[in-house]
């Protein structure tokens, strides 16, 4: 195999696991603010508020992850 298919494959690695991480992180914090919205209804705003930051600091690996696919794609 050549070296340019494994840099395809362990870029593809990369960005497929920290996708699926991402997603379940995003997941598993979705449900925990919807179970705490039906249980404090009034407290609702702050904890959109929380889970906002949270995803976007769990999708944010996500990205790095994608922009260092690119960089062992191109860099060659």
């Amino acid at each position: 195999m050549s070296t340019e298919g494994i840099i395809a494959i362990a870029a593809s690695l990369a960005v497929l696991g920290t996708g699926i991480g991402a997603a379940i992180g995003i997941g598993r914090a979705t449900g925990k603010a919807v179970e705490s919205v039906a249980r404090q209804p009034e407290a609702a705003g702050n904890i959109l508020k929380i889970l906002v930051l949270g995803a976007s600091l769990v999708e944010a690996t996500a990205v790095y992850a994608l922009v260092i696919a690119l960089i062992l794609l191109l860099v060659r």
